[in-house]
């Protein structure tokens, strides 16, 4: 496994992380034993979120944790808040007492005393950035939470906020695989009239890099918006023969390999796994071991349908 230092605390955290997004149904005994089998890879960040399966996701490991008290000591926990649910519709709030009381609510289901990092969820087109520093300020304080940042934004919105915040934002967390190349896309095919020259999120890769921030690659593993799994996907022949390829020569799974491409861009570049299955935490741990050539990243990304000018 590879480290870095995150954020203003300075904890050496994994490049990959393990996301909780969909262990809500898992038992508590085997979702302690999925948490052993990711430290036991070398991965100590686990990702988690408030909504996720309405707060279920937090309480069930909260109740492991309760049970084996060591176990959260070793884990570099992160949380998000800022997407609300109600009366079956769903929008965003980032205003102070929200970010408070949903941060305190988040830690009363996890049963802990604090969160190494929180992260605000999608971004909140009313939001006031007094009102969130001021949040921030407050948890920070009272050592609730002790590093902050933000999730899906674009670098003018992460400018925006950051003039107003008393802290370092330490990571953005943001829709990236090699099949969900767009902000990868618009910086090859500059000033050319292709679909793919179109820049939709306005420079996110360089201004983390610029920043220092901690890039946070959720859907890792998806094409689309949650559409499915490339992964022996006969939409994806090529990608795959290429994947299957690079795997058998450097004897790891075809699964680390597409992980080892997000983790191939420099900087502090972290990839989401959301698997339940240990055997799949293994394999994807293997990812930051595999050291990508310019050739074969390249080659991933053409297979994958994409193009270069």
């Amino acid at each position: 496994m590879k480290y870095f230092n995150f954020g203003q605390s300075g904890d050496s955290v994994s490049t990959v992380i393990l996301g909780l997004m969909r262990t809500a149904d898992m038992g508590k005994d085997s979702l302690k034993g999925l948490c052993e089998t990711a430290l036991e890879a070398g991965i100590n960040f686990f990702d988690t979120a408030d909504c996720y399966a309405d707060g279920r996701a937090e309480s069930l490991l909260g109740e492991v944790f309760q049970e084996n008290p060591s176990l959260r000591d070793k884990i570099f926990l992160q949380s998000k808040c800022g997407i609300r649910s109600e009366d079956g519709m769903t929008w965003y709030d980032f205003s102070r007492d929200y970010i408070v009381s949903a941060a305190e609510a988040s830690l009363s289901r996890l049963k802990t005393d604090h969160l190494d990092s929180l992260l605000l969820h999608r971004p909140d087109a009313l939001m006031e950035p007094d009102e969130i520093a001021e949040a921030f300020t407050a948890l920070y304080k009272s050592g609730k939470v002790l590093n902050f940042g933000f999730s899906n934004c674009n670098p003018m919105i992460l400018e925006y906020l950051a003039k107003n915040l008393p802290f370092k934002i330490c990571a953005n967390q943001v829709q990236f695989s090699v099949c969900h190349t767009p902000m990868l896309d618009a910086g090859f095919q500059v000033n050319m009239k292709w679909e793919g020259s179109v820049m939709r999120d306005g420079g996110i890769l360089e201004y983390c890099r610029m920043n220092d921030i901690a890039l946070q690659a959720w859907s890792t593993m998806q094409y689309g918006f949650f559409e499915g799994v490339y992964l022996n996907n006969e939409r994806f022949p090529k990608l795959n023969e290429v994947l299957y390829r690079i795997a058998g020569e450097k004897g790891v799974s075809a699964a680390a390999v597409a992980l080892a491409w997000i983790l191939r861009y420099p900087g502090k570049t972290q990839a989401v796994i959301g698997t339940t299955k240990s055997d799949r935490i293994r394999e994807s741990a293997q990812a930051a071991g595999i050291e990508l050539s310019r050739k074969e990243w390249y080659e991933l990304y053409l297979s994958a349908g994409n193009r270069l000018p």
